[in-house]
């Protein structure tokens, strides 16, 4: 029997800008999205966490990359931060609406939590049902309560088809592997010591490579973009895949 095929996980960043530093390495024509889009495969998008965007401006971006390129879309903080996921259908369907211009390149709906918000399981568990039923994609959750990191909030997840983000830094025992549902792994590398700022080193990102799961679909983001330093490692991690 042949054996399966490694699955290439697909790399990027928060964001696509491209700093001064990495610039070289694209071409110079286009947009910044396209001109990322040339050598990464994929990208976060954050903004939509802070405002909405019109659907026509999704299908902007959705125009301007490669066929198989794939966005991750953040969920609003009125959603996941001010309602704290409860009485949003109405937000959520706008949401949905709005980040549908991306059309199939719409691949992860992500759902950042915040720290304040623990584990409620109804709670927990309606939302993520709604959320299902309006977005046909995948699921991600990144929690950051520590009641979010026990046996009932993973059996939810597993029972929800919801991945829960690997992160680093990792404040909670667990959260720096990925859980819940493991139809898809996705991590999220904040940077450290310093997060959204540090730099990660060659031996950092050489233990991650070899840490990998193999045989299973998996996207690792860096969000290291303050210093600039997210793109760049993002590419020297392609090298180490």
């Amino acid at each position: 029997m042949a054996s399966r095929k490694t699955a290439l996980p697909l790399i990027g960043t928060a964001g696509w800008s491209i700093p001064a530093k990495t610039a070289s390495a694209f071409t110079a024509e286009g947009s910044h999205l396209q001109r990322y889009a040339s050598l990464m495969r994929c990208a976060e998008i954050n903004t939509s966490f802070y405002r909405p965007h019109r659907p026509q401006t999704y299908e902007k971006w959705a125009a301007s990359t490669p066929a198989d390129f794939r966005f991750a879309v953040k969920c609003p903080k009125q959603i996941s931060h001010e309602c704290r996921l409860e009485g949003v259908d109405a937000l959520l369907a706008r949401f949905v609406e709005e980040a549908g211009g991306l059309g199939p390149k719409w691949a992860v709906l992500l759902i950042q939590l915040p720290p304040s918000l623990p584990f409620d399981a109804p709670v927990a568990r309606r939302f993520f049902k709604r959320a299902h039923a309006m977005f046909g994609g995948t699921i991600v959750c990144e929690p950051r309560h520590e009641s979010w990191f026990t046996p009932a909030a993973q059996t939810l997840l597993l029972k929800n088809e919801v991945a829960r983000a690997a992160v680093d830094p990792a404040k909670w025992p667990g959260a720096a592997e990925p859980g819940g549902w493991l139809g898809l792994r996705y991590f999220r590398w904040h940077g450290s010591p310093r997060v959204y700022w540090s730099t990660y080193d060659e031996d950092w990102l050489r233990a991650r490579a070899r840490g990998l799961p193999s045989n299973a679909d998996c996207w690792c983001i860096f969000d290291n973009t303050a210093s600039g330093a997210a793109l760049q490692n993002a590419l020297q991690f392609q090298g180490l895949v």
